[in-house]
């Protein structure tokens, strides 16, 4: 019997900017040395549905693609899967060419057929030379008549190691116009259906999913497969661990596919993703890659890892992401054909198998952020590994445009990263992990961004409090945070009315010498700028006219650690536009916040080993189903 590894797939909706990631604008040209470019509406007019294409007469079309190439070397390596047939269908004269690559991005032809008619060609392929990366892909070239492309599928004949199915559970808060756009996506897709025991929409909001207008009918095409959960909000670690508990409730679930709610999917990534799990030689989560919603054919997230000594996530090959397939193409981007493994996966999109958390646990009580690296760590560590498969993706409204680093989420990234290496970090101290919080705190206080200061220390002092604060703070933190807020007039985001605000000495703008290259001081000027910025921020007081009115204004891209400490206070464009917030030299609250860094930190390096054994031996507890239960029914009758 043969198994649908992948489908060959083109876009859902009839967006020019979707077609790069799906069909080779490059290649879909006249077969000429000089290629003629077509337009994107002449391209969209030959999708003529979701598995067939128009191959205009002359022209030349290439699969090798990041959704429809077939990443041989995450199979070789991750699954015993070795033999693979490619099957292509297609209607008219044409040429089928297979290409693979190597590691290092290199092209190599591996056979070619002439078909004609109604033809149904098979391509079998042997997976036993992509040890160090590549993908296998095939163009189809029309010849003197236009040809149809009728579908392809890449299958083996060997059985999955494990066979269930998957449930999805999907958090939300607030979405639900995103998720009920996912559930219908998931309604039309029946060959993604049939591998679903059940869909679980976490509903944390006040905004309900099952209030929106076209929920009813596609709850009534998805019927007994679909079910809302509803509790109040517990961010993520708490609508995912509770899409966990039910998963684990469903003995005909082997996995749980993860799921945010801002996002829009690829039914066929969700196909492929358990496909992949099934396949995988050893129980092993399946990771997707992020493209931005907002900006389609760019890719923000590859493999992701924690880097040892700081203990900070980033993305492997930082300098080359964002990726955009619009500018780039599959075949012109070498960094991108190497095998690439990480250390965790986000959970915009991440399969487990229920076995990894039968053994592990469930999510940290985290609310947000580091839930999903905290808990891959902990999988690895047992040696459940994972896999950010290629060709396995969606789209997530992403970072750019946010800058959560100073509002009330500053709390949970300073706090989760430092809990996660209290429980991982195999540094002695952590590394150089305290070093960098305590920096992160300086660079705040230097730009008079009090505020999220304030957020860290709490989170410091929670830490210091031990393991039994975060169960016990899952439901308080957030609001407690935003509370907060209240106490720092430079959280408020002043939006253009009838008046703009201006400031005293204008717009400042700086030229960039090259791209990612600042104008920031290093080694002995950078030692003498921050204590001559601590020096004037700990002595001065700002000058009357510039508290009355900012003394500068900056764009959010100009407003550098280097730059706004230079003046008593600036004028700063908030991240995604809306407005502008003011920042303000406050000489009291630096002296008093500066000294409690210095404390707070001397106490966490004083206190390291002692506190990463305490959070070690508490993890079975705070991450069991009996705990996130207990939890659960708190809430249920608070």
């Amino acid at each position: 019997m043969a198994h649908i590894l992948q489908n060959a797939v083109l876009p859902l909706d009839r967006d020019p900017d979707l077609l790069p990631l799906y069909v080779d604008p490059e290649t879909w040209t006249t077969i000429e040395e000089e290629p003629v470019r077509v337009s994107s509406r002449a391209q969209l007019g030959n999708i003529l549905g979701r598995n067939r294409a128009r191959i205009v007469a002359g022209r030349r079309v290439s699969f090798g693609t990041y959704f429809n190439a077939f990443p041989a070397s995450y199979w070789q390596h991750w699954t015993p899967v070795r033999d693979v047939s490619l099957t292509v269908r297609t209607t008219g004269p044409a040429t089928i060419l297979v290409y693979r690559s190597t590691g290092a991005g290199v092209r190599q032809r591996i056979d070619t057929r002439e078909v004609a008619g109604q033809a149904t060609t098979t391509f079998d392929l042997r997976l036993d030379q992509y040890a160090d990366g590549g993908w296998i892909w095939f163009d189809i070239a029309a010849d003197e008549q236009s040809a149809t492309f009728e579908g392809a599928e890449w299958t083996t004949e060997q059985e999955p190691v494990r066979a269930g199915k998957a449930s999805i559970g999907i958090t939300t808060f607030n979405k639900p116009d995103y998720c009920v756009g996912t559930l219908k996506s998931l309604a039309d897709a029946p060959d993604v259906l049939d591998l679903l025991d059940r869909i679980f929409v976490v509903d944390q909001g006040t905004r309900r999913v099952d209030a929106e207008a076209d929920y009813a009918d596609v709850a009534a095409r998805l019927s007994e497969t679909l079910e809302i959960v509803t509790q109040p909000n517990l961010g993520g670690s708490g609508g995912f661990a509770r899409a966990m508990v039910e998963t684990l409730k469903r003995p005909e679930s082997d996995f749980v596919q993860l799921l945010d709610d801002d996002v829009r999917i690829e039914p066929e990534s969700i196909r492929r993703s358990i496909v992949f799990g099934r396949y995988a030689s050893t129980p092993t989560i399946v990771g997707a890659h992020m493209f931005d919603l907002l900006d389609r054919p760019k890719l923000h997230a590859w493999a992701e890892v924690v880097d040892e000594a700081p203990f900070m996530w980033r993305t492997l090959n930082q300098d080359r992401m964002p990726h955009d397939f619009s500018v780039a193409n599959l075949r012109q981007s070498p960094t991108l054909h190497a095998r690439l493994d990480a250390d965790y996966n986000g959970w915009w999109m991440c399969l487990i198998p229920t076995e990894v958390i039968r053994e592990v646990g469930l999510s940290l009580p985290a609310f947000i952020k580091w839930d999903d690296a905290e808990f891959c760590l902990r999988a690895g560590e047992a040696g459940f590994p994972t896999v950010s498969v290629p060709g396995v993706a969606l789209w997530h409204v992403s970072w750019v445009g946010k800058d959560d680093s100073i509002d009330w989420q500053a709390y949970f990234h300073a706090r989760n990263r430092i809990v996660a290496g209290l429980i991982h970090s195999r540094v002695p101290e952590g590394g150089t992990l305290l070093r960098h919080s305590r920096r992160v705190d300086l660079k705040h206080l230097m730009m008079m961004q009090y505020y999220p200061v304030a957020l860290r220390h709490a989170a410091l002092r929670d830490i210091l409090s031990g393991p039994e604060h975060l169960p016990a703070t899952l439901a308080t933190a957030m609001p407690a945070a935003r509370q907060l807020a209240s106490q720092f007039p430079e959280t408020v985001v002043h939006r253009d009315s009838d008046r703009a605000l201006r400031s005293r000495r204008g717009r400042l703008v700086f030229k960039w010498r090259k791209k990612d290259e600042f104008d920031s001081p290093t080694g002995l000027r950078l030692r003498w700028f921050t204590a001559a910025v601590i020096a004037a921020h700990w002595f001065h007081k700002p000058r009357p006219e510039n508290v009355l009115q900012p003394e500068v204004e900056f764009g959010k891209a100009d407003a550098h650690w280097w730059r706004v400490p230079l003046y008593d206070s600036a004028l700063v464009n908030a991240a995604d536009g809306s407005g502008k917030n003011i920042y303000t030299r406050d000489r009291a609250r630096f002296r008093r916040m500066l000294v409690d860094s210095v404390r707070l930190h001397r106490a966490l390096r004083r206190r390291w080993s002692k506190l990463g054994n305490d959070y070690r031996a508490a993890l079975p507890e705070l991450t069991s189903p009996e705990s996130w239960e207990g939890i659960f029914d708190n809430q249920r009758t608070s």
